[in-house]
This record gives structure tokens, sequence and C-alpha cells, in this order.
């Protein structure tokens, strides 16, 4: 028996589309920029299912020292089965002071120029799905002018 604990490896999940609408700004508080993107629609694709993002949700940011946001999106999946899955993502998106106005601007970017990183939690209701609710899970983003696509990853 070995004491030593096992090294997680990282299996696909699924890719996401997620469209996004003009941010709506709060302005600057005592922790930062606020801001507020509605989330109205788009797709997710995973190993042998796939689905949409429904208009059900927005992503919360704050932006701070001008370089780093950080982000709490919260919406919903909806398979194409009819099964729905709520997702909280966390995530921080990090570049250089420069990067993040485009960024904010809704300018497009060179995605190489900016870390960003993300840790989606799900629950569902579904019985075929259910696994997914005691897992953990990673990803990365890439944020466009109109969407964020997304990468996930379940810890294994």
């Amino acid at each position: 028996m070995s004491l030593t604990p096992e090294t997680p490896q990282l299996k696909f999940f699924a890719d996401l589309s997620v469209q996004v609408a003009a941010p709506v700004e709060v302005g600057h508080t005592a922790r930062g920029l606020r801001r507020v993107i509605p989330i109205t629609g788009g797709d997710v694709r995973g190993e042998g299912w796939q689905g949409r993002v429904m208009a059900a949700g927005a992503d919360f940011q704050l932006i701070v020292g001008g370089t780093t946001a950080e982000l709490q999106a919260q919406y919903v999946l909806e398979t194409d089965a009819g099964e729905r899955i709520y997702v909280h993502n966390r995530a921080i998106r990090h570049a250089p002071a420069e990067v993040t106005a485009r960024l904010m601007r809704g300018e497009p970017v060179d995605p190489a120029q900016v870390y960003f990183r993300c840790q989606p939690a799900f629950e569902t209701a579904s019985a075929s799905l259910e696994w997914i609710n005691q897992r953990l899970f990673v990803g990365s983003g890439v944020r466009l002018p109109d969407r964020v696509v997304m990468r996930f990853f379940v810890l294994d």
C-alpha cells in the first residue's frame, strides 16, 4: 500500500462557446471596477453529447489593478436530451494593462497574451450525469469580442 497520493490526470469534459452581451458597468468600487456581463446563449460539446448554453445567467467581474479580472459566472447548460446543468465558474484572467484595456473595450487580442484559467463546478438533477456533482473540474478560456470560448477538464 502506497501512502503517496495519486497525481490527478486531466480528462476532457467539454468545449463551450458562451455568447455574451455588452457589459453593464457598475463602476469603480472599493475593491475595483465592477462589471456584469449578461450571458445570451451559446453551445457546448462533450464526448458523446452536446447542448446549448441557455440565456440564463451572467458573468460577474471585478477588475483589479487594471491587469487582473476576477470572474464569477453562473449560467445553465441544457443537453440535447433535455438535461439541465447549473454552472458556477470561478476564473482569473490576467494580462498586461494595455491588453486588459483592449479586452474591456471589446477588441480582439492574442490569447497567448492572456492567462485565463477557471474552476467550473456543476450541479444537475439528471441521473445519467449525477457523477459531475461529485467531481472537480478545471479549464482554460479565451475572451473574444462577442463570446468566451472555454475547454473544461475533469480531474480524474
